[in-house]
């Protein structure tokens, strides 16, 4: 498999947050030779691409496997070169000026801190297990140590009853200067400590009134900082995007490894047992961990394009000739504000592109936030 992209999955959390429907493992004492003996086995099944674009360790939490356990983990992947990006996600109290050197060591050039906000009530009713404080403290410790390409998640549309203020999140935030910044709308998964508490009343959902505000907000407070909103969820000063993150948004080949990790050669996706004990056992058993398979058809690697493509801030082509249905709905979205339409640039003056260049549709940030329903609708 000529993967550029690869994804690791380390289970394992401290505890879960409110939120959270990942497939994690909580743990008091870390298994790590465990956790990497397996690894090692799926890496020995699988065979690795020598060369890769991007390495991103995600979870759970892989900085929990500490400075020894990410340099171990990273030898076992045997990479005949460092990756131009390897991202680790970090929580904020595991970010020491000696963690970060020796995951610098190790090949690590990205952090990827899970902030969620700068409220301590908040961070408390999360089940985080840092405190607002702590996560100025990370990030001067990573640029000490070493690593300065720096990307914070926050969580927008909490229940109003937390009376959280995301414009000060925000600003605190963008005040903390890091290279690309995450958004995520908080939403009631089932199986969630957040499901349990809605079913029981304890908690209304946000309205999408407040869902909407705060997204917009976010777009406004970030672009005026020199933020460039390039997918729906991100924004990253310029020359700061997310590599990884775009191999999957422009159906690069990507391997997995892990539980729950999924794969993508082009043509099928695949993933693993999601479950930590189970997909150990498959491997040290001399099974596959690989839980099921997709074979995706043309229309269905078509609406994958368009979803994704309409994420971005490349957007999509409008096919030449247009079909009627799908240039109407584009012509709805332009006028209700949530979608611009612009002719593609040619390749420049010896190129053979038509004489009538094709159209490019971009979503608003309004428009991103019906993406589903825009998708649906064509």
């Amino acid at each position: 498999m000529s993967a550029r992209h690869l994804y690791v999955h380390v289970p394992f959390c401290a505890r879960r947050c409110i939120y959270c429907d990942f497939s994690i493992a909580v743990r008091r004492r870390l298994p790590v030779a465990e956790y990497l003996a397996a690894l090692s086995r799926e890496v020995a099944r699988t065979g690795l691409p020598g060369d890769l674009d991007t390495v991103y360790l995600g979870g759970g939490t892989p900085s929990r496997l500490g400075a020894v356990g990410v340099a171990a983990l990273a030898a076992l992947l045997g990479l005949r070169r460092p990756p131009a990006e390897f991202t680790l996600e970090a929580n904020p109290e595991d970010v020491t000026a000696e963690s970060v050197r020796a995951w610098a060591t190790a090949g690590v050039n990205r952090l990827s801190l899970g902030a969620q906000s700068f409220d301590d009530r908040v961070l408390t009713w999360m089940h985080r297990t840092h405190d607002a404080a702590r996560i100025g403290e990370a990030v001067a410790a990573a640029r000490e140590g070493g690593v300065t390409n720096l990307s914070l998640d926050l969580i927008f549309a909490l229940p109003e009853a937390l009376g959280r203020d995301f414009s000060r999140d925000l600003d605190a935030a963008v005040a903390l200067e890091p290279a690309h910044i995450s958004l995520y709308g908080l939403t009631v998964e089932p199986g969630t400590p957040l499901f349990r508490q809605a079913g029981r009343g304890e908690l209304s959902p946000t309205a999408e009134q407040r869902y909407e505000e705060e997204y917009l907000l976010a777009h406004e407070r970030l672009t005026a900082a020199g933020y460039v909103f390039y997918e729906v969820s991100s924004a990253a000063r310029p020359g700061r995007e997310a590599a990884h993150n775009r191999g999957y948004w422009t159906l690069d080949p990507y391997l997995g490894l892990g539980p729950s990790a999924h794969s993508f050669d082009g043509v099928t996706r695949w993933w693993n047992e999601p479950a930590y004990a189970r997909w150990r056992t498959e491997l040290e058993e001399g099974r596959s961990p690989i839980a099921g398979r997709e074979l995706l058809s043309d229309r269905q690697r078509r609406l994958e394009e368009t979803f994704l493509g309409l994420r971005t801030r490349e957007g999509i082509v409008l096919p030449d000739p247009c079909p009627a249905a799908l240039r109407e709905n584009v012509g709805r979205w332009v006028a209700a504000g949530w979608a611009v339409t612009e002719p593609e640039r040619s390749r420049g003056p010896d190129s053979d592109a038509p004489a009538r260049p094709p159209v490019r549709a971009r979503l608003t940030p309004r428009g991103w936030l019906r993406l589903d329903e825009l998708v649906a609708s064509i």
